[in-house]
């Protein structure tokens, strides 16, 4: 199988605070299968660490301010890319993240509070025909 995968969750120290979620879990499934690892993130540009962003309306802010969208959008359509180029079979996507959450990700008010909705990335995703699913599914 051909998975396409949160590159934070295979254990690298990429989020916003430089930190990795490895998964036990997630990297037990993926023994044996072609794993093509991204993060939407910093394939889109932006740093590590980086400051927190939250979808608000149709864009992506940071908690500094800045308007993030655009890397946001760019790093979303090079995993696409990733995806398309190696006919991936299923993606294992971040969950709650403003660019990989799928199901619930957080509402824009940087307080935590989760909100029904998918990050960019798992929506260009689904758009185009790719099964996804959260680290929570396995």
């Amino acid at each position: 199988m051909k998975i396409l995968v949160s590159k934070c969750l295979t254990g690298c120290p990429c989020r916003y605070d430089g930190k990795s979620c490895g998964n036990e879990k997630v990297t037990k499934f993926l023994s044996g299968h072609q794993v093509f690892a991204v993060c939407p993130e910093q394939d889109g540009g932006l740093s590590t660490p980086r400051s927190p962003a939250e979808i608000i309306g149709d864009k992506i802010i940071a908690k500094n301010g800045n308007d993030v969208t655009k890397e946001y959008t760019l790093g979303a359509q090079k995993a696409l890319q990733v995806a398309k180029e190696n006919n991936v079979d299923l993606c294992i996507l971040k969950a709650k993240s403003p660019s990989c959450g799928k199901g619930m990700i957080y509402d824009g008010t940087f307080s935590g509070n989760l909100i029904e909705g998918n990050g960019v990335t798992c929506k260009l995703l689904q758009e185009n025909g790719f099964k996804v699913i959260s680290e929570n599914e396995l």
